[in-house]
């Protein structure tokens, strides 16, 4: 599948449960050394358990972070780079689409904090660990819609289905524009759209049913981490839908809104932290 003979390190955030997970099996099966992430201290034990004790696997570590709250993120970028002398790949795959409590404890969306704002800065702090060789595959949607900047601000409320398609056309965005800024200098970041209504826990929990063969999400991310059809592809978006590398929503060719979106991010990073009141939700 992956066409390479040298054990990578992989880490996949979002990993005990899903395409992360089975992402995470196919690349332990391959004997890629992998670094699962998740929330729950007791499904990532469990995980790592799992995909520990598969045949001939590669090494299997582990690291639990809650990406809604930054400082989270921040502490987990930080025991990463402490505690590995470089990775391969980094596959962004943890995403939320609908949460009991849709404001974080910095005061932001949920789904901006962790399906725009944690891989951005994953991302920013292990680029030294990446180096010029490594990839990064942002885990993309079909879902993409115009960006309402107040809403990645933190400032204005959106429907679950809104927040979640505009914070997946905001990866795109800071994907292209961090790639071609890095163009030559940095790793390769590709975003991919593994695949509509597959058999994640997000489907079932968004739109109640029990979706497609997950395998066919995962497959394509081992794909654009490790195979040679990926290996010019930074900055490009590849649609798992159509099975083909596709045009990028307008707005993530749009220069201008898409140093926007960056700016917006990384004034978030700087700026203090805690929660600040919203205006009420648009549909």
């Amino acid at each position: 599948m992956s066409g390479t003979r040298r054990p990578r390190t992989v880490l996949v955030t979002g990993s005990t449960d899903g395409i992360g997970l089975e992402t995470a099996r196919m690349l332990v099966s391959e004997g890629h050394h992998v670094l699962l992430h998740g929330r729950s201290p007791t499904k990532v034990d469990e995980s790592k358990g799992r995909l520990s004790g598969l045949r001939g696997g590669g090494r299997v570590e582990a690291y639990v972070a809650d990406l809604s709250r930054l400082d989270d993120v921040e502490a987990f970028a930080e025991a990463v780079v402490e505690q590995q002398p470089a990775l391969d790949v980094l596959i962004n795959n943890a995403g939320v689409y609908k949460a009991a409590e849709p404001v974080t404890e910095d005061g932001l969306d949920v789904r901006f904090a962790v399906n725009t704002i944690a891989p951005y800065l994953i991302t920013t702090r292990l680029l030294p660990l990446l180096g010029a060789s490594g990839r990064v595959v942002n885990v993309s949607s079909a879902a993409q819609s115009p960006v309402d900047t107040e809403a990645l601000s933190g400032r204005v409320r959106l429907s679950d289905g809104a927040a979640y398609a505009q914070s997946k056309l905001a990866l795109n965005m800071w994907s292209r524009s961090l790639a071609l800024a890095m163009e030559g200098s940095g790793p390769l970041i590709i975003a991919v759209n593994p695949g509509s209504m597959l058999g994640s826990k997000m489907v079932r929990e968004a739109f109640g049913v029990s979706g497609g063969d997950i395998r066919i999400g995962a497959d394509i991310l081992v794909r654009a981490a490790l195979s040679e059809e990926f290996a010019a592809a930074s900055g490009l978006y590849f649609d798992n839908d159509a099975r083909r590398f596709a045009s990028h929503h307008p707005d993530a060719l749009d220069a201008r809104k898409s140093g926007e979106i960056v700016r917006i991010i990384e004034s978030l990073l700087t700026a203090p932290r805690g929660r600040q009141g919203l205006r009420s939700p648009r549909p």
